[in-house]
């Protein structure tokens, strides 16, 4: 995600062109589309969306370049497709744990679950999204906005559970609730740069050990009141 502004997805599903085109194949060439966009999401993760070339994403896969456009018009639905494909299960999930109308603390561990759990199979997806973001929203036009709409929707729901658990008194009242998400949202995906599958510690564990320093802390004894 961008760590330089909010992240997160869409209230609905995002909505992105080419998207018709993905929803009538099936079979075959359902799959075959599926591969080419892994295969693109890699390049540019590992490139960068600008440096990527239609021609290498083609060169990649073994095909003729003109074969490329037989399944996309052009290298801004590959990497929608990259793009709102993690969005829409992102928000799909964190609905689901607000669905389960839990209380605030207990729903704010989930969502870093889920936030985590990302890493792994939306890693590509990641990476663009903070490596990519200002080069994709100065392009002409509004067919990144859904991006603005997905940070601006899944900030709302941080927000609204920390001051939940504010008001509930689970969490601290003095620190201010959008900075909170922030640093939240930073240090998860952030830890897509490093995070390393097979490591010590897998997502899970990564993800329960955070939940302890965000909600225990790492100091032992009482908080000291000094400021300096």
């Amino acid at each position: 995600m961008n760590t330089r502004k909010n992240s997160g997805a869409t209230a609905t599903p995002v909505k992105r062109q080419g998207a018709a085109k993905r929803a009538t194949s099936s079979g075959p060439a359902s799959e075959r589309r599926d591969h080419l966009v892994r295969l693109a999401a890699e390049l540019f993760a590992r490139k960068g969306f600008q440096a990527t070339t239609v021609r290498e994403i083609a060169e990649e896969a073994g095909i003729l370049s003109g074969s490329l456009y037989h399944h996309f018009d052009s290298k801004e639905t590959i990497v929608d497709e990259v793009l709102t494909t993690f969005l829409d299960d992102l928000v799909g999930r964190y609905r689901a744990a607000l669905d389960q109308d839990g209380d605030p603390r207990t729903i704010l561990s989930e969502m870093v679950r889920i936030g985590f759990s990302t890493l792994e199979p939306h890693r590509a997806a990641i990476t663009v999204m903070q490596n990519d973001w200002s080069y994709l929203r100065s392009l002409p036009g509004d067919r990144f906005d859904y991006l603005v709409r997905a940070e601006d929707e899944v900030e709302r729901m941080w927000v609204e559970q920390i001051k939940r658990g504010q008001a509930a008194g689970q969490l601290r009242a003095d620190v201010d609730p959008k900075l909170t998400y922030r640093m939240i949202r930073d240090t998860i995906w952030v830890a897509v740069r490093w995070f390393r599958p097979g490591g010590r510690l897998n997502t899970t564990g990564l993800a329960e050990h955070y939940i302890t320093v965000l909600f225990d802390g790492v100091a032992t004894g009482e908080r000291s009141s000094h400021s300096g």
